[in-house]
């Protein structure tokens, strides 16, 4: 037959086929504790080293690759038609999956520092070539598996590395972490990125696979009895097949259908992610074709500068770029902004000039085409001289116009601050002297205090945006749980407990002028209903008598409590 001739030929024997379909079955047992730590070992390694941003320390949780031996499993499954190893693969993945993702869970939440990092990002947007890279490695995979250990065993871990099964799920782990503590949105967005990468590469194993072992006639009737036979003793296989006994459906799939009928199954799967692969593949291409044309514009900026416009007409040096950046204005205008450090001012002529010969170079019109010049000036008394000239003439700025600069500045950087829920910005502080770093005081309203984690990235992200590493950011919380007030039946006046409660509530609203106080009065089932709003009218008289809140903050509801008291709580 061709296929055993095949499989002699890799020197492949009758007995090491018996070999290696007793050695997948046994690889898939739930009750093996050895597997459980290398799962765990594997996806404490790899979220470690996700986070710490090291290939090195992720390339260890490759190697180890505990998961190799469920997917493989799965192919043989769909390459012999074995019902009972497919739901054993099945439940051992979807098992350790799980145990995976919750320990690199719980690990995220553990560590001091989130931050997204290169090894991250690379396994968010998987692509078509990741699913060649894991078809080719789960064919690889599976002849090295079946050979004896030789030279080919020597292939095992390189594909290990290829395939990396292991870290895709603990960037699942980092999303899930992310959305529970800081960003949901940003959080799941990681977390299916991953999963989407962990799912190519077990369809992808999973097909080759059972190729693999389809061509090399793993399943021959000689290696079927044997196994049947061990099936016998093993109590795992034996639960399975007593499950599926009592199904009404086991005698007509005693195997898991036609062999066309379990390829349509794989092939359709991956028909299935060939569709988000095939849109990160465009978005990727999109992503490089203009970062190919970013580099032909500032190549050809940078050239015309060099040769023609940065030295004088006798050779000698006038000026050299120091930076150069590409940016698009309105009407799609491409605006180029070149830094450069210059001993004579260039004229708007040659500006133009320039503007001109880069329009010819790239075939643009030169009104599409625009130039951000920025001289920094050198040893030249000439352009030192205009320059502070040109300063001298300006008006002083007053001190209020400072501060107007500086609090908008301030302003626009906190504007866009978004906070963890339940937590929500009321204002903030800005705290200046002359000794001291800025200090930023946030003042925030929740029933909780913000994580400390989620405090430190905030007060990064303030720092950054601020462009300030030394400011000082602290945070206050107003604390927005519901206060109750108890009253005397049948009765509405204030205890001196009450009108303590009362006034710090009153004192936050003084504070805080976007504050409102939401009130809830109830009333037990015995009392009259005319107590409610004179319950309702003492609290508010008091804040308005005392303390001078106005009506439209203290907003008074009628509760549904058979209870004499009156709930107080915090709102925007």
């Amino acid at each position: 037959m061709l296929r055993d001739k095949f499989a002699d030929n890799l020197g492949i024997s009758q007995t090491r086929k018996e070999q290696i379909y007793l050695d997948i079955c046994k690889a898939v047992s739930l009750q093996d504790i050895s597997y459980w730590i290398q799962v765990l070992f594997a996806a404490g390694i790899a979220t470690l080293g996700l986070v710490l941003n090291s290939p090195a320390v992720i390339i260890g949780a490759m190697l180890i690759s505990p998961l190799m031996g469920g997917i493989l499993a799965s192919g043989l499954a769909l390459a012999a038609g074995d019902v009972i190893l497919a739901i054993r693969a099945l439940v051992n993945l979807i098992v350790s999956s799980i145990v995976a993702i919750a320990f690199a869970v719980l690990l995220v939440s553990l560590l001091p520092f989130k931050e997204m990092t290169a090894e991250i990002a690379g396994r968010i947007r998987p692509n078509i070539l990741d699913l060649v890279v894991a078809l080719f490695s789960g064919a690889v995979g599976s002849v090295a598996i079946c050979k004896e250990s030789k030279g080919v065993a020597t292939s095992i871990p390189g594909v290990a590395i290829a395939v990396a099964l292991m870290p895709p799920l603990c960037v699942v782990g980092y999303g899930i972490g992310i959305a529970l503590s800081l960003d949901s949105v940003k959080g799941w967005q990681v977390a299916s990125g991953g999963g989407l990468l962990f799912f190519t590469n077990l369809v992808a194993i999973t097909f080759t696979s059972m190729l693999v072992f389809l061509a090399l006639h793993i399943d021959n009737d000689i290696v079927r009895e044997k196994i049947k036979g061990w099936r016998e003793n093993d109590p795992e296989s034996l639960l399975v097949e007593h499950l599926l006994e009592k199904s009404s459906v086991y005698d007509k799939f005693k195997t898991i259908g036609g062999l066309p009928g379990r390829f349509l199954l794989i092939v359709i799967t991956i028909g299935i992610i060939i569709f988000p692969l095939n849109q990160s593949l465009i978005q990727l291409r999109k992503e490089i074709a203009l970062q190919q044309q970013e580099n032909q514009i500032r190549g050809a900026a940078t050239e015309i500068w060099q040769t023609q416009f940065a030295n004088f007409p006798s050779g000698d040096p006038r000026s050299y770029i120091s930076n150069i950046a590409t940016s698009y204005g309105q009407n799609n205008k491409l605006i180029i902004q070149l830094q450069v450090f210059s001993s004579k001012h260039y004229t708007p002529e040659e500006q133009n000039n320039y503007i001109q010969k880069l329009s010819d170079r790239l075939n643009m019109a030169p009104e599409l085409l625009g130039l951000k010049l920025i001289e920094i000036p050198t040893a030249s008394n000439e352009l030192l001289q205009q320059i502070t000239d040109e300063q001298l003439t300006e008006p002083l700025v007053s001190i209020a116009q400072l501060q107007a600069n500086f609090l908008q500045e301030i302003q626009g950087s906190l504007g866009s601050l978004i906070l963890p829920d339940p937590a929500k910005l009321l204002d903030y502080e800005v705290i200046t002297s002359p000794i001291e770093p800025l200090k930023i005081r946030l003042i925030y309203l929740s029933e909780r205090e913000i994580s400390k984690d989620a405090q430190i990235l905030m007060a990064d992200n303030i720092r950054t945006k601020l462009d300030y590493p030394s400011a000082k950011v602290a945070m206050q919380r107003i604390d927005s749980s519901p206060s109750v007030i108890s009253f005397p039946k049948d009765q509405a006046t204030l205890s001196p407990g009450s009108t303590q409660l009362l006034d710090r509530i009153a004192q936050n609203l003084k504070r805080q002028p976007n504050l409102s106080v939401e009130v809830i009065v109830n009333q037990e089932s015995t009392e009259q209903q005319e107590i409610l709003p004179q319950r309702s009218q003492v609290i508010a008289q008091y804040l308005e008598s005392k303390w001078q809140i106005s009506k439209d903050r203290i907003k008074i509801q009628i509760g549904t409590e058979n209870q004499g008291n009156a709930k107080l709580q915090l709102i925007v």
